[in-house]
């Protein structure tokens, strides 16, 4: 029944949620289950090199579960969605043939958004607008560049925040190149493309549980060797202008290392800033349409978790087709 379910409705199940909720865990068994694949939704775990600051799943964990769509390019190259869907079209289309489910796992919205919904067709960068921007920054700044995507476009610059500089340039250079506001393109698509029969599952537990995850995986990450492989990446030319050395943990202990703060000061910004980071995944996944979201309890075992999961999924395959049939006839009516 799968296999015709695959061929015919392209069913596609994504397990989503915040930094530390659970979701690799719970992943790995489901993927065990289905006998399946994890295709990442992690717009860090594609740097090679970049392991502990990221969460990557272990070497033995990979030996058990192949994961995709992680180790792709470099930490002084460049990737963003557009590349991010193509890649997981590929994989998507490999596994289908292979009569397998498609599991994608991540925290990274605009992937998961880019994946299931379709690509918002804005210009593509443009090196000499990027060179005029960048100039633009080192002259008046990062506040400059954000008081300037104020005035072009207001709704975009109200969702981001004034230190994100890669998406406030690419807004800038979208109003540059097209002379149309990104919302107002953005606005139009409203990422309405279904290439897939999607499940988004969300996974959800209390704040206060999610934070002391969080601080503990950091406590963690940092006993593990988090400083050595942020040196590392130093050492070895990764400068911390590169957008993969500002991401969490590598921004912050980049920091350290060239004594800009003390170590606690370090820590105390790492959690910080992680709290606040999940908190904007919350927030971007709650605007998401469609979205079953799943309560973890504090005490919940994983496998308990997966078992709900699993029977969601198992329902959702079950009932694609029916989905699928109803829709068509009430189109043709």
């Amino acid at each position: 029944m799968l296999s015709e379910v695959l061929r015919r409705h392209r069913p596609l199940v994504v397990l989503l949620g915040p930094t530390a909720v659970g979701k690799s865990r719970v992943a790995l068994r489901l993927a065990k289950y289905f006998e399946t694949e994890v295709l990442t939704a992690d717009s860090r775990q594609v740097y090679r090199g970049m392991d502990i600051g990221t969460d990557k799943p272990t070497a033995e964990e990979r030996q058990e579960v192949p994961h995709r769509l992680i180790d792709i390019v470099d930490p002084s190259e460049t990737f963003n969605a557009g590349w991010y869907r193509r890649d997981a079209l590929e994989e998507i289309d490999r596994l289908y043939a292979a009569n397998r489910l498609p599991l994608v796992v991540g925290g990274t919205g605009l992937y998961i958004r880019t994946l299931v919904r379709g690509l918002c067709p804005a210009p593509q960068a443009d090196l000499q607008v990027r060179a005029d921007l960048k100039h633009m920054r080192d002259e008046q700044g990062r506040d400059g560049l954000y008081a300037e995507l104020m005035r072009v476009d207001p709704d975009t610059a109200a969702r981001l925040h004034p230190n994100d500089e890669p998406k406030v340039m690419r807004a800038l250079e979208v109003y540059r190149l097209s002379g149309r506001p990104l919302s107002t393109v953005q606005a139009e698509h409203r990422f309405q493309e279904a290439p897939f029969s999607a499940l988004l599952i969300g996974l959800e537990r209390r704040k206060e549980t999610l934070y002391r995850r969080i601080e503990e995986r950091i406590d963690w990450q940092l006993t593990h060797g988090m400083v050595e492989e942020t040196r590392a990446l130093l050492d070895r030319g990764y400068g911390r202008e590169l957008g993969s050395m500002k991401g969490l943990g590598y921004r912050q202990v980049g920091a350290y290392l060239e004594k800009e703060c003390d170590y606690a000061e370090m820590v105390r910004r790492f959690k910080r800033d992680t709290r606040r980071f999940a908190k904007r995944q919350m927030t971007w996944f709650r605007s998401e349409a469609g979205v079953v979201w799943l309560s973890i309890e504090d005490d919940e075992p994983y496998e308990r978790t997966a078992e709900r999961v699993i029977a969601r999924i198992e329902q959702f395959v079950s009932t694609v087709g029916q989905q699928k049939q109803l829709a068509a006839a009430k189109q043709a009516s």
